[in-house]
């Protein structure tokens, strides 16, 4: 007899189980978290597990230039189950720098095959910034720059994706120096799609939630195309939101509730960081949703005490002051709200004094006029009532 449908799927189970070491039960919570990440409808995990289970593994090449290695740790240290057995169960990471055995020529030997073997399929990750100055002599790889090896590597690929903000649009390595009559960083760091000449998926964060690198993979893995980005390539499913609309000290924003200095009473009772520099308010992305590594989803910046410093957004990570006041995008604190540089001990003018009596005088009179019109209604269902209990006269 021919082997149910249900035996199938128990097999592909099986086998994942024993190829990426995790319980089935751990493999499916994996791709339902991942489908709900992505924003997926109801049911799309089965299509994500399918994809895992039998579709043919994409081969990736992965760059390194002007970085700090940051976006390959964080990956490394994702948990349940730990991401290097997924992720490289789930693609196959011919060329890493970091993580390959292989060094000189025998690396970029692999490289090369890789990029032969798989013409026009492979996947092109790139970490770090790529400098410009000078036709890019500030990196080489293998005795090419990396402008060189980019446009090289990007030719065939059939996706490319910057991940970290490095890559995604230059971050700390383009910061330009405070000094007189600079106009660029001293290597002239740029992000990948401005040496490419045109949009790529970008993963920006220093470092990136490896979960959003995850789940853009599996998204090509599942569907055979990148999720839907926004107008600077950053998945919609990640960055499609302000860290301020999710912060779970939001509450305590639109309560009024500030933290004013570290370690005071506000900040040890979890108000809001906005008034010691939280860039949560102008950052789009799902830090407060999903956290980082094993910890919870309380381990990221804000969760841990500290302002938001914008590390996702180009002009303002690495280029406003850390604790500089953010924009507001969507809402500004109500008025009565204490402004951050609040006169203190100056007292009040006359204009001002009489503009607050006026107001006063205002609320007091329309304070006076509801009650009389409340005083008033009340008088008058009274009035009805007792109309009502009055026996009616006999025709």
């Amino acid at each position: 007899m021919s082997a149910s449908i249900f035996d199938l799927e128990r097999e592909g189970l099986d086998a994942v189980e024993s190829r990426l070491h995790i319980s089935r039960r751990e493999f499916l919570q994996f791709c339902a978290t991942v489908a709900a990440t992505l924003g997926l409808p109801a049911g799309a995990e089965a299509a994500v597990a399918e994809a895992v289970e039998s579709a043919k593994r994409p081969s990736v090449i992965w760059l390194h230039f002007q970085e700090c290695t940051g976006c390959s740790e964080s990956l490394l240290r994702a948990e349940h189950p730990t991401l290097e057995k997924l992720i490289l169960d789930v693609i196959s990471l011919d060329y890493h720098e970091t993580l390959m055995v292989a060094a000189g020529h025998q690396a970029e030997a692999a490289r090369k095959a890789a990029m032969a073997a798989n013409k026009g399929k492979y996947v092109l990750v790139i970490e770090g910034a790529i400098p410009t100055r000078e036709n890019g002599i500030y990196c080489k790889v293998g005795g090419q720059t990396a402008i060189e090896l980019t446009k090289e590597c990007a030719a065939d690929a059939a996706a490319v994706i910057a991940i970290g903000s490095c890559a995604s649009w230059g971050g700390m390595p383009s910061t330009v120096p405070s000094i007189d009559g600079a106009d660029s960083s001293p290597t002239g760091s740029a992000g990948v799609a401005q040496i490419l000449g045109k949009p790529v998926v970008t993963i920006p964060g220093c470092p990136p939630n490896p979960y959003n690198f995850l789940a853009t993979v599996v998204h090509f893995l599942t569907f055979g195309s990148l999720p839907a980005v926004d107008k600077l390539g950053r998945p919609l499913f990640a960055y499609g939101r302000l860290i301020h609309e999710n912060c779970e000290r939001r509450a305590h924003f639109d309560a009024g509730r500030f933290a004013m200095q570290f370690g005071d009473e506000g900040h040890r009772k979890g108000y809001c960081l906005y008034k010691l520099g939280c860039k949560g308010p102008e950052t789009y992305a799902n830090c407060p949703s999903i956290g980082f590594g094993d910890a919870g989803e309380n381990n990221w910046p804000v969760g841990c005490g500290h302002p938001c410093i914008g590390c996702t957004e180009q002009g303002i990570g690495f280029t406003k002051p850390i604790h500089g006041m953010a924009k507001m995008l969507n809402v500004a604190p109500p008025l009565q709200y204490p402004r951050i540089d609040e006169t203190i001990g100056k007292g009040s003018n006359f204009a001002s004094a009489a503009a607050l009596a006026a107001i006063a005088g205002a609320a007091a009179g329309g304070a006076a006029m509801l009650a009389r019109n409340l005083g008033l209604s009340h008088q008058a269902a009274e009035q009805e009532k007792s109309k009502d209990a009055q026996p009616k006269a006999e025709a």
